[in-house]
Order: structure tokens, then C-alpha cells, then sequence
């Protein structure tokens, strides 16, 4: 047998002169087959989605606070502010929100002074940056950005495979970023502003995800939302009807979609408020810095507290408890 025969074997049915040409053979020029072809696979995602969230009655959890939502937005804030401070991708820090919820949907942190809450937190961002990060800090320079405690790296890996446990190691999720880029083509098929919109909406789905409003509805609706959001903000885009994105792929709510995008949108308006007065913010900065330096002698003492706590905590066994310390 030749050379040429057993390469033409090893090349499954596909031109030789198709492979080594230079052309992707990703890059298919029946534009309609892949379309079919990718839509499909955006409404499996859709299918599927509902195993990668918490359970229905967990919004109301947070309603009846039974479950402390201050507590989360704070570990929701703390994991974004890693983000940034490491430029993680954005899809780490929605998947380490997302372990956070699944685990806490399942099981009941201590009620304790918060250090349950940090440790979690510390558990799931390492989880998902080994996930999706191809560079991930050590588990104590994962600690930054104003972290209340500081755990030993043994604790935050026992805490993880905790995690793991009751995830039951599904760490693989349906996120709105597995459909971002397919609606954004859905809304702009020139192609000419896709970039912006995924971006953008990458942006407006971070920005919201510390609300636990946002609980109430899965990935794709959230994916949606964010775009039609994205899209407001290109002048030079038509105009698109939200009742119209169901439209997009089969399976998509057009009542959860117009009502997430209702929320995302008055969220948007709200954080450009926010952010419009914050010009304001360096003068008040000086005054507040100048009256707290007569305080360095009271904060020496708190910051010796703090320390012991910190050492205290490094030890913490509460994550070998299967049951008694976590109901």
C-alpha cells in the first residue's frame, strides 16, 4: 500500500487536496447547513438547561429570608471584584455564581459570623478558574480584593470537592454565554456589530447577576435579555421587537424573555445613574481619608483581632460534616 492510500484512509472520506490547502474546514460555504446545524445545538443547550440551574422555589427562599440575600450579593461582589483583579474571563466569574447557588439550593451554610460564606465563595472561583482559566493563581493569591478571611489552601480543597460532592460533578454548565454569540447573529445577520453585542451583553449580564432577581430565569432568557439590551445601545442597528426573540430558536419563552429584558433594562438605566455621579466621588475621598488617619491607633488593635481570626479560621474542619453542622 502507498503512502498517498494510507493517507487517504487516515483523512476520513474528506479531499487530502481540502486538508493541506490552507482553508478552514471548519468554514463551511452552505451557510444554511451550518445554520440548521447550530440551531440544533442551541436548542438542546435549551433542553438541557434546567439541570444547570438551582430549583424554582429558590428565589423565594431569598423572599422569605430564609436564605440571607445580602450575604450573596456580598460573595457575589467579592468574585467579581477577582475577576477583574486577575482579568478572568466572564464566564468564570458567572460560573462561580453558579456553583455558589446550585450549592447553596442543596445545602445549608452554617449560621455563623460569614466566614462559611467567604470560604464557599473562595471554593467555587477556584472551581470554575480551573475550568476555564489556562493560568490559575495559587489558592491564597486567589484571596484579594478585601477577602474577610484567609483560609489555608488544604481547607478551601476540602470545601471544593464538598462542592463537587453535591454538584454531583457537573461542573460543565449551560451559562448565558453559550448563547450569546447565536443570538447576536439572530439580531445582526450582516455581522457587523457582533462583536459589540456579545461583548456588551457579557457586561450586562455581570452586572446583574449579584441581583437575586435574576434567579428567576434560566440562562437562555438571561442570554436574550442581554442582548436586546446590547442592541439598544447601537444607534445604526434597527430597531428589534422583544415579543420577536422567541423567534430566534425553538424552546425560547417570549413572556420570560420580555420580562427579563423589562428588569435588565431598568437595572441598565440604574447603574448609568450610578455611575454618572460618581465624578463626585474623589473630592468627598479626601475628607474621608484626612478624618480617618486620627484613627490609626484604634485600627492597629481591630487589625490585631482580625489576624487571630484569620489564623483560627485556617483550621476550620466544618467541611468534613456530612450533616450535623450544615442543616
Amino acid at each position: 500500500m502507498s503512502y498517498s492510500d494510507c493517507l487517504s484512509d487516515l483523512l476520513c472520506g474528506e479531499e487530502s487536496s481540502d486538508i493541506f490547502s490552507g482553508e478552514s474546514p471548519g468554514c463551511s460555504t452552505d451557510l444554511e447547513s451550518h445554520d440548521f446545524v447550530e440551531e440544533s445545538s442551541i436548542a438542546s443547550f435549551i433542553e438541557d438547561e434546567r439541570n444547570f440551574v438551582p430549583g424554582f422555589d429558590y428565589l423565594s427562599r431569598f423572599q422569605s429570608q430564609s436564605l440571607d440575600a445580602s450575604a450573596r450579593e456580598e460573595s457575589v461582589a467579592w468574585i467579581l471584584k477577582v475577576q477583574a483583579y486577575h482579568g478572568f474571563q466572564p464566564l468564570t466569574a458567572y460560573l462561580s455564581v453558579n456553583y455558589l447557588d446550585r450549592f447553596l439550593y442543596s445545602r445549608r451554610l452554617p449560621q455563623t459570623d460569614g466566614w462559611p460564606w467567604q470560604l464557599l465563595s473562595a471554593a467555587c472561583l477556584s472551581l470554575a478558574a480551573k475550568m476555564e482559566e489556562p493560568l490559575v493563581p495559587s489558592l491564597l493569591d486567589l484571596q484579594v480584593e478585601g477577602a474577610k478571611y484567609i483560609f489555608e489552601p488544604r481547607t478551601i480543597r476540602r470545601m471544593e470537592l464538598l462542592v463537587l460532592s453535591v454538584l454531583d460533578w457537573r461542573l460543565r454548565s449551560i451559562t448565558p454565554f453559550s448563547f450569546t454569540g447565536f443570538f447576536a447573529c439572530k439580531l445582526d445577520p450582516t455581522g457587523a456589530y457582533i462583536g459589540f453585542l456579545i461583548s456588551r451583553a457579557a457586561e450586562i449580564i455581570l452586572s446583574n447577576i449579584k441581583e437575586a432577581s435574576f434567579l428567576e430565569y434560566w440562562p437562555s432568557s438571561i442570554a436574550a435579555a442581554a442582548i436586546l439590551c446590547a442592541a439598544n445601545d447601537i444607534p445604526n442597528l434597527p430597531l428589534f421587537n422583544p415579543e420577536h426573540a422567541e423567534s430566534w430558536c425553538d424552546g425560547l419563552s417570549k413572556d420570560k424573555i420580555i420580562s427579563c429584558y423589562r428588569l435588565m433594562q431598568d437595572h441598565v438605566l440604574d447603574n448609568n445613574r450610578r455611575n454618572s455621579t460618581k465624578v463626585l466621588l474623589p473630592q468627598l475621598r479626601v475628607t474621608v481619608r484626612a478624618r480617618t488617619r486620627s484613627s490609626g491607633s484604634d485600627s492597629s488593635s481591630s487589625s490585631s483581632t482580625s489576624s487571630y481570626k484569620r489564623r483560627k479560621l485556617n483550621n476550620c474542619f466544618w467541611v468534613h460534616d456530612d450533616k450535623g453542622n450544615s442543616e
